[in-house]
């Protein structure tokens, strides 16, 4: 049994979910966007409307295969994410460090000044939007995995160094610091 998948998600007011059986698919709607996820065939989704309550099943013809707890877990927590994703949204904060080191909005694109001899320019994907205020990047948007590869892919332009602590990084995440060389010791 997978325990994430055995939950029930409750869906607040204000969001509205259309299920379609036929497709296998799951759309939700909500004042931060609009989100929607094909699922895997083996797995079944029930909206329960009157209780506005979603929860997934595995179907009996596929009960006995290995990787459908995968999907069944995986379903029922893209689902969850989308419900959150429309509700409250997701963000990402990453902090620039070096000198001389910056980011600004260029119209629809991130420009980031790290070091090299020219800038890095980033366009986010569709419904994700970025601010920059004193070298911190905030990344934010309905969608939890576009949020979170748009932050991968800025990371990844310049990832942090132990030595220096050079790069950019999460604000959460710790850089643990090596020591270089000692001389004469």
């Amino acid at each position: 049994m997978s325990r994430v998948g055995k939950k029930v998600i409750k869906v607040p007011k204000g969001v509205t979910v259309r299920h379609d059986a036929d497709k296998y698919e799951v759309a939700v709607s909500g004042p931060k966007g609009d989100l929607s996820y094909s699922y895997h065939r083996d797995i079944v989704v029930n909206w329960d409307e009157a209780a506005g309550e979603l929860s997934c099943t595995v179907d009996e013809k596929a009960k006995d295969s290995g990787s459908t707890k995968a999907f069944w877990g995986t379903t029922r927590a893209r689902i969850a994410n989308m419900v959150v994703g429309v509700t409250d949204g997701y963000s990402k904060v990453l902090e620039i460090i070096g000198v001389g080191w910056n980011a600004r909005v260029q119209g629809q694109t991130l420009q980031l000044n790290i070091g090299f001899c020219h800038p890095v320019d980033l366009t986010p994907p569709k419904g994700v939007a970025f601010e920059v205020k004193d070298n911190k990047i905030t990344i934010s948007g309905s969608d939890k995995q576009a949020v979170g590869q748009f932050a991968a892919e800025t990371r990844s332009k310049r990832p942090p160094e132990p030595y220096n602590g050079k790069g950019i990084k999460y604000l959460d995440e710790v850089i643990t610091r090596k020591q270089g060389k000692v001389f004469g010791a």
